[in-house]
């Protein structure tokens, strides 16, 4: 009964120190570190196509701080020396089929996982992957990605067959020092995105030290991105996730003018807030993909078919009042290619933004709106794109998305300019292109970045050991 009262202290002890650490005004030396990375992830195909679409509430937003948080070179060898270490990953990876299409998230937590390794940690990746509904889904196992961190850590990378109970303890307990395992899919267990104590606790069990490196989950209080510090200490953060954070405050805090935006994607109400905030703070902001035509329409054009949220033409309309009130460019393209259908066998031409006739499409920037960004851009000292011009995917309409990869690869490469790429459609997009490596920075983040934007802490930032 004693042990018991004395494990009960303990954690609520652990408990109340987390809660009081979430009611701090959260403070940390990157000022809004992810301005920049804007990586509201949409669906490229998706970007240009009629979609349902939610109404996102304005959120005012501010300029804040996040404390200091201790990272994985904080702690001493000792510390992590035969020491077990749960270390949370986003290997949320593109498959087709068991197939992966862009390893880039699996790629960047190597650097992470391979300090853990030299310093003699017995290393566990947790991870989620898809959006299972109920329960395992073999389509969304991890498989794939444990194989793929093997190869590219040149050793087996053991993929547990679950992610709690006495499998995973057995597999944890019975590795060596420099092993790395894989647990499954977080996300099979509808308790990990409810963050419930109970699996935090199964979660937690077999593990000495918590490290979060999934800047793109940072903003989910999740059972793996949260919940397990309030059991695991020291919880400190990874490289990825410092990089992130440091990176992208530069570019913001210290980034040379004229710094510019690029914002592609559907929906202007999923974006509002993001370009409230753009032209705050750049001298120009580039826009593109569906929501082009709502500002289209808002300043009286015709747009045939192409998407449109008509309650938001007003919200355009401000967007548009905003810059001119504020001096500074808002750029829209000039011609469009137009479709007949949304297809990649589609009938296509390219048209004036005010001559797009009735029952075509707009799926692409036409050549004139690219040579017409180039000519904006060719000052700026900073740039982030996040969001396809169109839909990339279908070759008929790939051109504005990669004319404008192009731009910023030479302004990065011949000029030296800071070009940042966020947003998985972004990534992905410039992976294709084969100009990834002429940018300054590939953000791996999603949702946390636009979140930060809006004025909200990272629960998964916040929950980590201060300095």
């Amino acid at each position: 009964l004693f042990l018991r009262l004395c494990k009960w202290l303990h954690r609520t002890i652990i408990s109340l120190n987390s809660i009081l650490k979430e009611e701090k005004v959260v403070k940390m030396k990157f000022i809004n570190a992810a301005l920049f990375a804007l990586a509201a992830s949409t669906t490229s195909v998706a970007a240009f196509a009629p979609a349902a679409f939610g109404v996102r509430a304005p959120v005012s937003t501010f300029d804040f701080e996040l404390e200091a948080k201790k990272s994985i070179e904080d702690l001493s060898d000792a510390e992590l020396k035969g020491k077990k270490v749960l270390i949370r990953c986003d290997v949320n990876v593109p498959l087709d089929g068991k197939t992966i299409t862009d390893d880039t998230r699996i790629r960047s937590s190597i650097p992470t996982i391979e300090y853990l390794k030299g310093k003699g940690a017995i290393v566990s990746v947790c991870s989620h992957l898809g959006r299972p509904k109920d329960g395992p889904e073999d389509k969304f196992s991890l498989g794939p990605c444990a194989e793929r961190m093997g190869e590219l850590l040149g050793q087996e990378v053991t993929l547990v067959g679950d992610c709690i109970g006495d499998d995973v303890k057995s597999a944890v307990d019975s590795a060596k020092e420099g092993d790395v395992l894989m647990l499954e899919n977080t996300r099979f267990y509808k308790e990990e995105t409810k963050n419930d104590p109970g699996f935090v606790e199964k979660l937690a069990a077999p593990f000495d030290l918590y490290v979060n490196d999934a800047f793109g989950t940072a903003h989910r209080a999740h059972a793996s991105t949260e919940g397990v510090t309030k059991y695991l200490s020291p919880s400190v953060g990874g490289f990825l996730l410092a990089k992130e954070l440091e990176y992208l405050d530069g570019a913001v805090t210290n980034g040379k003018k004229p710094m510019a935006a690029i914002v592609g994607g559907s929906k202007v109400s999923s974006k509002i807030t993001v370009l409230e905030a753009l032209l705050d703070k750049c001298d120009k902001v580039i826009i593109g993909g569906g929501m082009v035509f709502t500002f289209l329409k808002a300043k009286g054009l015709g747009v045939g078919t192409s998407l449109v949220e008509d309650d938001f033409i007003d919200t355009a309309k401000a967007v548009i009042a905003k810059a001119e009130k504020l001096g500074k460019e808002l750029i829209l393209p000039v011609d469009i290619i137009v479709a007949d259908k949304f297809d990649a066998d589609a009938e296509t031409q390219v048209v004036a933004v005010d001559a797009i006739p009735d029952g075509w499409m707009g799926l692409d920037n036409g050549p004139e709106s690219t040579k017409a960004q180039k000519e904006a851009l060719a000052d700026c000292q900073t740039v982030i794109m996040n969001g396809p011009m169109g839909v990339f995917e279908m070759e008929k309409f790939n051109k504005g998305t990669f004319g404008i990869v192009d731009i910023l690869a030479d302004l990065s490469k011949d000029k030296g300019a800071i070009t940042i790429i966020g947003g998985g459609d972004s990534v992905a997009a410039t992976e294709q292109s084969g100009r990834a490596g002429d940018m300054s920075h590939i953000s791996t983040g999603g949702g946390a970045s636009l979140e930060l934007l809006e004025g909200k802490v990272l629960p998964g930032v916040a929950a980590l050991d201060e300095k």
